[in-house]
């Protein structure tokens, strides 16, 4: 008979049995994590400002070819053979800044008109559902200084997309169905433009700066809509659109030989005509200081811009003025260090100078933030402003600011499309072709008293603009306690009504 206590003994057995098993296998288990773990526990994490990079990578321009028409138009060729696809980019020397002052909306619906109505030969709506079934696609824009169109789509339809681009550039219909419908888009856009505040300060800021008639700041409106019509668009193409007033750029995956002899097929036979040379028109600053307000009684909020007419990009001191908009703005930067982060006067924060090719471009500084904050916020960017110009920056400012510029310049070269474009860009404003070399190399070279110098030369407080649109009854203190002398004057953006009938 056996013992009541037999059992109790074996469950005992089998439990130091088990215990031992289990530490037999859990010993090289921990081993195992130690030699692991261990290493990378050792490493102390680096503070950012420890870590090292290597050197951007070398600028280059890869290998294109150029040639000119017989009839006087420019091309250029660059070949990328990664995807089997072929994009081009046609620049026409036009833009909106050429247009009438009584017919302001001209120019864009031209080259609105140009691709949504098609050709000749085959109709907007055609043209569309050949496009789509291909992935392939032909656009055509417009701009303050220059007008556009372009094409992409697969190698192996090539010469039918090629074909479509041309047609649209030289020979477009333009149907009075196209062009109304065009019409009551820009009418929608008209009845919308006060819809936002930013919009309301990015418009009445460029009128501010430029003037409300300038062709840089004029705004499209019903009456100057109302006075177009399809023989004004048909006289817009035929006054520009011409070989001799048109660049085109090709990258993709072509053979060289052919694509130059497609395109002598499809624009060779495009004859020139008289085209008088272009006066560019002139830029100078509209209101010499000033505080402006838009009232917007709805708002909790206020948008602010502050800034005077900036210079060109070919300004021997441009990289140097690229140095000193970098220790102002962005993340790391003066404005959001010191105006959003220590004294929470922001939402957003930012200081831009922004120079044009061929006239005169802006500096402006500004953001968002809640409406009793708006004085003390406008007096913050001030004072960012006039310190900037009367104290050196630090060399690690220095540092910062020219590690940031030259990061985000690299980027502005990812493939070769964007350097076809930069080509095309620079030949047409008449830039030296090794114009983004001198850049970067001015930008390497620019040294703490450089930032100092063009921040005095360039940065005027007395030609300081400001605009804010909020509510005037929650901008408190008011905006006229700005300085002793402040004068605020309001700005009506009712928008002038159609014309019945």
């Amino acid at each position: 008979m056996r013992s009541p206590e037999q059992p109790l003994q074996q469950r005992r057995k089998l439990v130091k049995v088990v215990t031992v098993g289990f530490s037999l296998l859990l010993v090289p288990l921990i081993l195992l994590l130690l030699t692991t773990v261990l290493p990378a526990q050792a490493a102390t994490p680096k503070h950012y400002t420890e870590l090292t990079f290597p050197p951007l990578p070398e600028l280059k321009v890869p290998p294109y070819e150029r040639f000119q028409l017989a009839n006087g138009m420019v091309v250029y060729l660059m070949e990328d053979h990664e995807l089997p696809l072929v994009g081009g980019t046609a620049i026409i020397r036009t833009g909106d800044r050429l247009e009438p002052t009584a017919q302001v909306g001209l120019a864009d619906l031209t080259a609105t008109v140009m691709r949504t109505g098609g050709t000749a030969a085959q109709s907007g709506d055609d043209l569309n559902r050949f496009l789509e079934r291909r992935a392939a696609s032909v656009e055509a824009g417009m701009g303050d200084s220059s007008g556009s169109a372009g094409f992409s789509g697969l190698t192996e339809d090539l010469e039918t997309v090629f074909g479509l681009f041309a047609e649209v550039i030289r020979n477009p219909a333009f149907p009075e169905s196209k062009l109304n419908l065009a019409k009551t888009q820009q009418r929608g856009a008209i009845a919308r433009r006060n819809d936002t505040p930013g919009s309301i300060a990015g418009r009445e800021f460029g009128k501010l700066l430029y003037g409300s008639t300038s062709p840089y700041a004029r705004t499209v409106e019903y009456a100057t809509l109302d006075s177009i019509a399809r023989d004004d668009l048909v006289r817009f193409h035929q006054q520009y659109f011409s070989p001799k007033n048109t660049m085109l750029g090709i990258v993709g995956d072509f053979n060289p030989a052919k694509m130059r002899s497609l395109i002598e097929a499809k624009f060779g036979d495009w004859k020139p005509i008289a085209v008088e040379k272009s006066t560019i028109p002139s830029a100078s600053q509209a209101n010499q200081g000033g505080v402006f307000l838009v009232d917007q009684p709805q708002l909790t909020q206020s948008s602010v811009q502050i800034g005077h007419l900036g210079g060109q990009l070919n300004s021997p001191d441009y990289a140097a003025l690229s140095v000193m908009n970098g220790v102002l703005n962005g993340f790391g930067g003066r404005l959001f260090n010191q105006v959003r982060s220590r004294q929470g006067l922001a939402y957003t924060v930012y200081a831009a100078w922004r120079p044009n090719y061929d006239y005169p471009g802006t500096f402006i500084a500004g953001g968002q933030t809640r409406s009793d904050a708006t004085v003390p916020f406008i007096q913050s960017v001030l004072a960012e402003i006039d310190k900037i110009r009367t104290q050196p920056i630090t060399t690690t400012e220095l540092a910062y600011a020219k590690d940031t510029v030259l990061n985000s310049f690299i980027f502005n070269f990812q493939d070769p499309g964007q350097t076809l474009a930069r080509l095309l860009r620079y030949e047409y404003f008449g830039y030296p072709k090794d114009f983004i070399f001198q850049y970067r190399q001015g930008v390497e070279a620019t040294t703490v008293a450089d930032v100092q110098r063009v921040a005095q030369t360039y940065l005027k407080p007395e030609k300081l603009v400001t605009l804010v649109v909020g509510s005037s009854a929650q901008i408190q203190p008011p905006l006229s306690s700005l300085s002793a002398d402040t004068k605020v004057t309001a700005i009506d953006v009712a928008i002038p009504p159609p014309k019945k009938g």
